[in-house]
Parts: structure tokens; C-alpha cells; sequence
């Protein structure tokens, strides 16, 4: 055990709330209307915490600090800098698109309630006890409420915001009621005590389940899994396009530390009462998620479905660690979760970033007709499109099958093999509606505008690398597999 009060261990997070709060000093008084010098100074400081945060884990920082409230570890290290890395690709590809709809014109908060954002899932990824997560909850989620609202004159945004503001503050008080079921029967908020005492027998047993329940919703809600998904296709369609990617790609990585911290590291005893539960989540998600993007001509709105789904495959893996109370496989079962949510924001990256770039001002490329012809425009565009939309549909040698390949086994070794038959069914038939973007971008014939696509080197050649990664990691999966195991052994009590 750390000191107590070990500062050292929350140097990322100080100095990210310091660079954000840097960022909205700047904003007050800036009259660039393109915010370039806070765009500049937020990628900076995310590059500076990538290097601080690989520092530390290569020299082995880890600890708990602040009464037990902050954990760092591992599996801290690694969302962080894949966290980091996420954030600085979506600013990089969102801005132009920015700039086209005048959005930091009116002033800057969109870069600093970005920051405002991740640092809410630092804390999220690192917390050692309910208050910490709550915590970092809501300051992730009022930001996010924010930013989807951030066009102030667009009807469907404010739309959107409200509707996420609504339902997330419902979610949020879900969680909190669960947690306080918990802490009435454990007596305690930290994570660690509260299994101590659950494993111990001392604990009532119904308002544990109680408890389990409502953190189970709540945790759903967060991770857009089905039958709490309801904002997601109203959000992702209706915040402007490079919000919507930043609600899609690095929550989803504090969403699903928050639920390992939970249900692994506090209420590990209690998985007879919470697989169930997951059971059903992710056979809804695979289900309505697939079922229903079929029928979508929105791109934005049946990437939200696609999404749906695809939190289904990341609940399988968590299901699939604990068989007959025994935890043999359970480090492979959460390591293939892990590695299955880092693939999916990484080609989700891909799919807005494309839908960023081919949008400009007037135009907003979000109708599956608006990729008509695309492979004409830009075959380097349309080859990364078509990797993604083949990742996403789990066809090989790209990153998106061996995810799905390693829950799958982790499933049928925890004995559920009517579930694995259920996912591939389900898999086939989401394949239709990834395979139809592909068709449209390279056999229709394209409608309107036919000119070349321009856009920066910059965004050009982090576009390339993004989408080769998808394939390079499809090719070579084992070393970050075998990371994501890794982390997964180090830093969780099962």
C-alpha cells in the first residue's frame, strides 16, 4: 500500500486538469474564432500525458493513494494511454469539420470540455472505490451533456443533449441507488472491503442482489447495451459529428473499467447473481442491435446499432470468467473483453473520422446514400472504409475477427455454447448491413458532387495508419492480446 496521499501516482490527472483548465483560461480571452492555439495546446498536452503515462509504466508506478479512493495499475496504464491516443485522433479528424459549422467560433469550450471529459474517465479508469467512480461519472457525463449541445443553433443537437442529459441522469441515479445497497450491507464504499466482507459470508445477502441489479442497469446504460440503449441512436445521430465520436470511442473504455472494477474486483463473489444478468444484456444487444441497423439509412444512426451489438460481444467475454465458481479461465475470458473493446474504438475511429472528412460545410455526409460512388472520389478513402465496415463484420485477417474469435472461445470454454452459436448467428446477419456501405461506396453510382476529396496530410496519413492498424493487428493479434491478458492478471482480484 502506498502512502496515503502519494501525489505521484495522480500526476496525469493533475496535470491533465491543469492543461484543461490552462485551455479555458485561453478561450475566455481568445478572439481567434478557429481556437487554434487551444486546439494545439490540447494536443500537446494529450501527447505530453502519453509520454508521462508511459513513463510511469514502464517504471513500474503503481500503488494506491488517497485513502484507497485512487488505484494505479496496469490496466490504469493501459486504458490511459489508449484513452490518450483515441482523444488526440478525434481532434485531429474533427477539425475541420469544426471549423466548417463555425463551432469554436462563439468560443472554445468544445476543446476544454474534452479535456474536462477524459480527465472524468481518468478517474473513472482508476477508481478503488463507488465514490471515485461516481465521481468521475458525472464529471465525464456533464461534459459530454455539454458538448453535445455545443451547437447552439442546431435544433437536432439541443435536441439530442436533452435527451441524453434526461436519460443519463436517470442511468446515474440507478448506479447510485445500487451502490448505496451495497455500502448499506458491506458497510463500506471501497472496493476491495466490500469483497473482503461479501466473501466473508457477513454480508445480507438480498440487498446484495438488490444492489447487483441496479448496478448492472446502470452499467448497461453506460455501455449502450440493450434494453438500455435508447439514447444512443437519437445521440450519435444528432450531435454534431466529431462529438459524437468522442461520446463513441474513449467512454466506452472507462465505461467498461468501471465495470471491471465492480463486478470483478467488488462483487466477484456475487457473479452467480450478475451473469445472468449480462447473459440477457448481451443477448438483447446482439439481437436488437443487429436487427434493427439492417432497417437504418442513417450512416451515424446504424453505427449506433452496430455499437449496440457490438457491447453484446464485450458482455460475453465478462460473463465468460467465472464457470462453476472457479476463475481458471477468467483472466483470458476479461483479456479478450479488453482486447475486443480496444479494436472496436479504434475502427470506430475509422468510420467517423471518414464521416468527418467527406462532410463539409453545408453538406453533412451522414445518409448511407452519401457514400455513393466514394471509391471514385478517393480509392484510398474507400479502402479504408471497406477495412473498417470488414473489421466491424468480424471477416478475416482484419483485428474485428480475431476479437470476435477470442470471446467466442472464451465463451465456449465457460460452457455456454448455445450463446457462441447465438453471436455468430447473429454476426452473419449484422454482415449484411456492413457489407451494403461497402457496396454503395464502390458499385452505385455516385449522386451530386464527384470532385476529389481534399484533406490535410496530417489527418491523411493518421486516417492511413488508423485503418492499417486494424489490419496489422487482425494479422499480428498476439502481442496486444497477450497485454491486454496481461494487465487484466495484474491489476484484478478474481
Amino acid at each position: 500500500m502506498q502512502n496515503s496521499f502519494d501525489f505521484a501516482l495522480a500526476l496525469p490527472e493533475i496535470l491533465l486538469l491543469i492543461m484543461a483548465g490552462t485551455v479555458l483560461l485561453i478561450d475566455a480571452f481568445s478572439k481567434s474564432e478557429t481556437r487554434h492555439a487551444t486546439f494545439l495546446l490540447s494536443l500537446t498536452s494529450l501527447v505530453i500525458l502519453t509520454v508521462v503515462q508511459l513513463i510511469q509504466w514502464n517504471a513500474g508506478v503503481a500503488g494506491t493513494t488517497f485513502s484507497g479512493l485512487f488505484v494505479m495499475d496496469s490496466l490504469a496504464h493501459f486504458l490511459k494511454v489508449v484513452s490518450y491516443l483515441a482523444v488526440i485522433a478525434t481532434l485531429i479528424y474533427g477539425r475541420g469539420y469544426n471549423e466548417a459549422r463555425d463551432m469554436t467560433r462563439n468560443g472554445g469550450e468544445l476543446y476544454s470540455l474534452t479535456l474536462f471529459a477524459l480527465l472524468g474517465q481518468m478517474v473513472m479508469i482508476s477508481a478503488g472505490s463507488m465514490l471515485t467512480v461516481y465521481l468521475g461519472l458525472e464529471l465525464m457525463s456533464f461534459a459530454l451533456y455539454a458538448l453535445v449541445a455545443v451547437r447552439r443553433d442546431h435544433l437536432a443537437s439541443s435536441e439530442a443533449a436533452m435527451k441524453y442529459f434526461v436519460l443519463g441522469s436517470m442511468a446515474s441515479g440507478v448506479l447510485l441507488y445500487g451502490m448505496s445497497m451495497i455500502y448499506g450491507a458491506t458497510g463500506s464504499l471501497d472496493l476491495n472491503q466490500i469483497a473482503a466482507v461479501i466473501g466473508s459470508g457477513q454480508a445480507e445477502r438480498l440487498p446484495l442482489v438488490f444492489g447487483v441489479v441496479f448496478i448492472v442497469t446502470g452499467l448497461g446504460f453506460k455501455l449502450a447495451t440493450a434494453p438500455f440503449h435508447m439514447w444512443s441512436p437519437d445521440v450519435y445521430q444528432g450531435a454534431p459529428t466529431s462529438v459524437t465520436l468522442i461520446i463513441a470511442a474513449a467512454p466506452k473504455l472507462a465505461a467498461l473499467a468501471i465495470t471491471l472494477r465492480l463486478l470483478i474486483d467488488g462483487l466477484h463473489s456475487l457473479a452467480i447473481d450478475w451473469q445472468p444478468m449480462l447473459v440477457l444484456l448481451a443477448v438483447l444487444s446482439l439481437a436488437i442491435g443487429n436487427l434493427t441497423a439492417i432497417m437504418q439509412t442513417n450512416f451515424k444512426r446504424m453505427l449506433a446499432y452496430s455499437t449496440i451489438s457490438h457491447m453484446g460481444f464485450v458482455l460475453l467475454g465478462l460473463l465468460s470468467g467465472v464457470v462453476d465458481g472457479g476463475s481458471q479461465a477468467a483472466g483470458m475470458a476479461y483479456g479478450s473483453s479488453l482486447f475486443y473493446m480496444v479494436i472496436y474504438v479504434l475502427t470506430t475511429l475509422v468510420t467517423f473520422g471518414m464521416i468527418m472528412l467527406l462532410s463539409h460545410r453545408g453538406f453533412e455526409c451522414e445518409n448511407i446514400s452519401d457514400l455513393k460512388g466514394l471509391n471514385r472520389r478517393s480509392p484510398l478513402m474507400a479502402g479504408l472504409l471497406m477495412l473498417s465496415m470488414f473489421s466491424l463484420a468480424g471477416i478475416p485477417p482484419l483485428a474485428g475477427f480475431y476479437a470476435k474469435l477470442a470471446v467466442l472461445q472464451a465463451v465456449i470454454g465457460a460452457g455456454y455454447i448455445w450463446l457462441a452459436v447465438f453471436a455468430v448467428v447473429m454476426s452473419l446477419i449484422g454482415a449484411f448491413y456492413y457489407l451494403r456501405v461497402v457496396k454503395v461506396a464502390y458499385f452505385d453510382e455516385p449522386e451530386g458532387e464527384t470532385a476529389p476529396i481534399d484533406t490535410g496530410v496530417l489527418t491523411n496519413g493518421l486516417m492511413t495508419v488508423n485503418g492499417l492498424l486494424v489490419l496489422v493487428l487482425g494479422i499480428l493479434p498476439g502481442g496486444l492480446m497477450a497485454t491486454c491478458v496481461s494487465v487484466i492478471r495484474q491489476s484484478l482480484q478474481f
